[in-house]
């Protein structure tokens, strides 16, 4: 492999896009070993894929590394002529970044609201107890279908003040999103249009609940939002942090708790332990994040505001960067034995939640869902196994897990 030494020369030439390629989703993972040989690759288009541990972390708190789409010139041109809500927080910078998150968090965690996610988890636990008792009487199950997708999509809908029966309408717009950020379907340009155009319906959507809520508040998190005095937000903007946090409240979570049943059923030992030893729930989740993280990449929604000098290559202004946060979270320069799945592994400090001003906002709510559904998972289903292994997954690399997750199993223990 070409070795990048003064940015004229093409490196990892088609590793990236066999990653891409859905032939390999089921383990992208040699893939990724072999992506890090070169941490920052340059693409044939002129982009640049980064993998390694400590330039992925570099260049997340790096601020000439732009989050804001806007600087990206087919999205700007695509935004400017388009009538959609503006950019979501998670795809601006400071200040307009620090500004909009503060205030979607003043009613979510610390400082302002620290019990929030603690003080759902009675409520969490008995969805998933309820989830679970519905397997009593079969032998067999979709752990993606019956359980992996309902149970963050409850939480998510009871925690922002969104009624449960709307959720045929809310999935349809969170998966034409998903497919609007997945790097191999169509050009950057027509994926921005579609995703304006979904977020156009999806706000109009959103516009309605939040009048719902001023009219009539409630005890969720939307009520508090609009509310409270203190938040000063454009309409725009609140509806534009909703929409975000409903769409990416559940759908990595379904992946996470997807691909930690896989995992655990791949490494019955620690499914073992885990039944004996409730506690071990914790380490299992970060190691999982590590692991099998339901975002493995960041792709094309960087840019470079201006040059950077990172690994002997250098990153030219205007470059659009993409983060392997999958590949970083493998490399052996920072995790010892990094293909080997261990809940005891210490300093474990992946990035399976991202790092910097762009950490994942969802991470505690994420978290302790997860904890919650593995642990009970663990504890009732006897002598689970899988039908199919590997099985078959989602078309985005970038979001990845299982499709569907068939488990048979001997019985149901109760609650």
């Amino acid at each position: 492999m070409a070795k990048e030494v003064t940015g004229e020369v093409t490196t990892g030439a088609g590793v990236y896009e066999r990653i891409l390629d859905h032939a390999n989703r089921a383990d992208p993972y040699p893939l990724y070993a072999e992506l890090r040989k070169t941490p920052v690759a340059r693409q044939a288009d002129g982009s640049y894929v980064v993998s390694g541990y400590r330039e992925i972390v570099a260049l997340l708190h790096d601020p000439r590394v732009s989050s804001d789409v806007r600087n990206i010139p087919e999205i700007a041109a695509e935004q400017e002529a388009g009538t959609a809500l503006p950019s979501s927080f998670i795809r601006l910078d400071p200040p307009d970044h620090d500004r909009i998150r503060s205030m979607m968090m003043r009613h979510f965690g610390p400082p302002h609201s620290p019990g929030r996610v603690d003080g759902l988890e009675p409520r969490m636990l008995r969805i998933v107890t309820d989830l679970i008792d519905a397997f009593a009487g079969k032998s067999r199950v979709d752990i993606v279908e019956d359980f992996a997708y309902p149970l963050p999509v409850t939480v998510i809908c009871e925690l922002l003040g969104v009624p449960r029966q709307d959720e045929p309408r809310f999935h349809r717009w969170s998966q034409a999103i998903i497919e609007t950020i997945d790097p191999t379907t169509g050009t950057v340009a027509e994926r921005e249009r579609r995703n304006m155009e979904v977020r156009t319906e999806l706000g109009t959507y959103m516009k309605e609940l939040v009048d719902a809520h001023r009219r009539q508040p409630g005890d969720d998190l939307l009520s508090a939002i609009v509310t409270d005095p203190a938040i000063d937000l454009r309409l725009e903007e609140l509806l534009s942090a909703a929409a975000t946090l409903l769409v990416a409240g559940h759908e990595t979570t379904v992946n996470l708790i997807a691909n930690g049943m896989l995992t655990l059923l791949r490494n019955p030992r620690v499914l073992d332990r885990l039944r004996h030893e409730p506690d071990l729930v914790v380490g299992t989740v970060e190691e999982l994040l590590r692991f099998e993280p339901p975002v493995q990449l960041l792709s094309l929604r960087r840019s470079a505001l201006a040059d950077i000098d990172l690994a002997g290559t250098t990153i030219p202004k205007g470059a659009i960067i993409s983060l392997a946060l999958a590949a970083g979270s493998r490399d052996p320069a920072r995790f010892p034995d990094p293909d080997r799945f261990d809940p005891d592994r210490q300093d474990n400090q992946h990035l399976g939640f991202g790092s910097g001003i762009h950490y994942c906002f969802g991470a505690p709510l994420a978290r302790l869902e997860t904890q919650l559904a593995l642990g009970e998972l663990a504890r009732r289903l006897v002598n689970p196994r899988l039908v199919a292994d590997p099985p078959p997954y989602r078309p985005n690399p970038g979001l990845r897990g299982p499709r569907h997750l068939h488990v048979e199993f001997d019985g149901v223990l109760p609650a």
